[in-house]
């Protein structure tokens, strides 16, 4: 009952900046906490950031300083802002909700995007 729409990828020259944008739909009755990943090419997928319902977030020692996650409740949207780019940052990236939705709320589910794909050129 929850879709997982994700936008903001692209080709970007290192140095340079993208915002990563993930949009859950459906019958949401809350959410405990929404996460980047990122999988690069040969590579298994690793956590890249996490914020929680109530705020607090967490990321990657490889992107701290760099990366800011962020969310829009009212949208039901979670952003990954990607400063300062680097060529290791070439990956395939995903966003994860953690959340309860309607009706069968005593479970706590995760959903996942498709997944939108970051080059970042040397």
């Amino acid at each position: 009952q929850v879709q997982l729409v994700e936008s903001g990828g692209g080709l970007v020259q290192a140095g340079g900046s993208l915002r990563l944008s993930c949009t859950a739909s459906g019958s949401i009755i809350s959410i405990n906490a929404m996460r980047w990943y990122r999988q690069a090419p040969g590579k298994q997928r690793e956590l890249v950031a996490v914020i929680t319902g109530g705020g607090s977030t967490n990321y990657a020692d490889f992107v701290k300083g760099r990366f800011t996650i962020s969310r829009d409740n009212a949208k039901n949207t979670v952003y990954l802002q990607m400063n300062s780019l680097k060529p290791e940052d070439t990956a395939v990236y995903y966003c994860n909700a953690e959340l309860y939705d309607s009706p069968n709320y005593y479970a706590l589910k995760r959903y996942w995007g498709q997944g939108t794909q970051v080059t970042v050129s040397s």
